[in-house]
Parts: C-alpha cells; sequence; structure tokens
C-alpha cells in the first residue's frame, strides 16, 4: 500500500508506540512509515529513561502528552477514542496507565511485560520465571545459557540497523522499576498480546503463560525476535493494522 492509501478509511488510527527499556523513540523508526504507508498515524515516544526521578507515572505522563500533542495538531478529526496504544517490553509497565488516562481503541502488548497490582518491574522476572524461561529456550536451541545478552536483541536484526542503534544514547534508571505497579486492575481496554516467535529474551512459552494467567488471553505470534519492530517492521506493521481493522472503535 502506498503512503497516503488509507485516507478515508474507517480503520485508520493514531498508534501511540511506547518503547521499552533505554526509552527510545528510535526503537521504532522502521515501523513508523510502514504503518504511515498503511494509512495510519504513529506516534513514536521518548521516555525520561536516564531521569532518576522519573518513575511510571512521569513515563505516563510523558506518553500521554505526546498522544495530546498528536491530537492537538490534528484538524480532519478528533483522535479521541481512535489511539491504540502498544507497548513493547518495559512498555507493558506504563502503556496500561496511558490507556487508563485517555480513550483508547486497543492496547496491544509486545513482547512485553505484563504487570500485577502492585508488583514492582523489579519482582515482574523472579515472579514469572524470565531467568529460567531463557536458559531453557537456549538449552533447547544448543545456545550456551551465559551467552553474550547482546544476542538475545541482535540475533535477528539487520546489522547495520543494529550499529546505527549502538550510537544512540542509552540510559536506563531504575527508578521504574522500583515502584509498585499503580492501576488497581488492568484497565477495562481491549487488550492484545502479541509475541516474536523468535523472542530469545522473553520466550514465546513464557509470553503464553503469563498472558494467560494475569490477563486470560492468548497470544499471536509474529515474525521476529524481542526487537522485533527492527528486525520486521512490514510484518508486524501489517499485524497491527489488522489489529485495527478487527476493533472496533469505543465510540462506534
Amino acid at each position: 500500500m502506498s503512503p497516503g492509501a488509507g485516507a478515508g478509511r474507517e480503520d485508520v488510527s493514531t498508534l501511540l508506540l511506547v518503547p521499552g527499556a533505554g526509552g527510545r523513540a528510535w526503537y521504532w523508526h522502521r515501523l513508523v512509515p510502514e504503518l504511515e504507508s498503511r494509512g495510519h498515524r504513529a506516534v513514536a515516544v521518548d521516555l525520561p529513561a536516564g531521569d532518576d526521578a522519573a518513575g511510571l507515572e512521569r513515563y505516563a505522563a510523558v506518553a500521554t502528552a505526546a498522544l495530546d500533542a498528536a491530537a492537538g495538531s490534528r484538524r480532519d478529526a478528533d483522535v479521541d477514542g481512535d489511539v491504540v496504544v502498544v507497548g513493547q517490553s518495559m512498555g507493558g509497565l506504563s502503556a496500561p496507565l496511558v490507556a487508563a488516562r485517555r480513550p483508547v481503541r486497543l492496547l496491544v502488548l509486545l513482547n512485553a511485560m505484563v504487570p500485577r497490582p502492585g508488583e514492582t518491574g523489579g519482582q515482574w522476572w523472579e515472579a514469572v520465571g524470565q531467568a529460567a524461561a531463557r536458559a531453557e529456550l537456549a538449552r533447547a536451541q544448543g545456545r550456551p545459557e551465559d551467552d553474550d545478552p547482546d544476542s538475545d536483541f541482535s540475533h535477528d536484526v539487520p546489522p547495520e540497523v543494529w550499529a546505527a542503534g549502538a550510537d544512540q544514547p542509552f540510559a536506563q534508571s531504575g527508578t521504574p522499576f522500583a515502584e509498585p505497579w499503580p492501576l488497581p486492575a488492568w484497565p477495562d481496554v481491549p487488550t492484545r498480546v502479541l509475541a516474536g516467535r523468535d523472542d530469545r529474551f522473553f520466550p514465546p512459552a513464557l509470553q503464553r503463560r503469563v498472558a494467560r494467567e494475569r490477563l486470560g488471553l492468548d497470544v499471536d505470534e509474529v515474525p521476529g525476535g524481542h526487537l522485533c519492530a527492527l528486525s520486521r517492521p512490514a510484518e508486524l506493521a501489517e499485524r497491527l493494522d489488522g489489529l485495527v481493522r478487527e476493533t472496533t472503535r469505543p465510540h462506534a
């Protein structure tokens, strides 16, 4: 589909893209044009990940402000109720907070942490058994369990893209991981869970179990690993576009 080809469609949305650890909007730079070519508006968020004074509420406020700025600059339609929030990895902690603050058509968790009320991000890892699941997958694939952690993220990303990312500043404060997740319950918003079928960091089996136990949801697999927006942006955009078309607008 060529750029602008989605204009006039009733299933076009604004997609708010919330990154994981490091909080870099750059993570989404290959996905944004793919979404725009399908007629959607994509808003990639930079989070204050290096600020030790910034916790989850601040992350949510920054992401919500980015959404409000997009709505304020849009003259052809009201964005309210036509928003899809996508949270990747650690973004699963803050994306639901945005969905609780603004009318949202859909919340998408992409290789994401799924928190429980009152649980800290630091507690999440042991609570879901992430380390054991990662090690089990490495053994099954014949890889060393103590392999270079970067291989969990870079194994399917084009080398030139990975090299460009290495030039981007990276910092992640521990503050958001130390805070109890603040919502009393999961927001009352349609939610979908997408797992990269080649994710080594959050293996698909782990994501399926966590989604079932914590949200009562099944997982849809998409091509690529933990950073599939960098490795398989076209395929991911196609799946997100499909989710938009499958989900009724709240105000419809």
